[in-house]
């Protein structure tokens, strides 16, 4: 079984900083892809940012230039910094990851977890 477990998450006024931290755990090989999405009151669930095991990053248009993922293999954990927070990303941050686990047969395979999300609200 593996987990994904984030923190970090609170309340911060506008302009201020969270860093976000998820750490992998279980019965896994490695960390593939990874990331960060989050889904505010009314809203879907929408993508903040990703990162390849190759480290090459992707950025939701709206956090380009504020939001930083990070990831560290060795310890599969992975962070999303986050600066210049505004009102409107105020959400629930969930951590992503696509995970090579084993399988009985001996064979490995790559499935896809979530954390369970920490709440993330930016007000004055």
């Amino acid at each position: 079984q593996v987990h994904l477990v984030e923190s970090g998450g609170g309340l911060v006024q506008p302009g201020g900083s969270l860093r976000l931290s998820c750490i992998v755990s279980g019965s896994l090989i490695s960390l593939n892809a990874g990331g960060w999405y989050r889904q505010a009151p009314g809203k879907q669930r929408e993508l903040v940012a990703t990162i390849t095991s190759g480290y090459t990053t992707n950025y939701a248009d709206s956090v380009k230039g504020r939001f930083t993922i990070i990831r560290n293999n060795p310890d599969k954990t992975m962070y999303l910094q986050m600066n210049s927070l505004k009102p409107e990303d105020t959400a629930v941050y969930y951590c992503n990851a696509d995970v090579i686990v084993p399988k009985s047969s001996g064979l490995v395979e790559t499935n896809t977890y979530w954390g369970q999300g920490t709440q993330v609200t930016v007000s004055s």
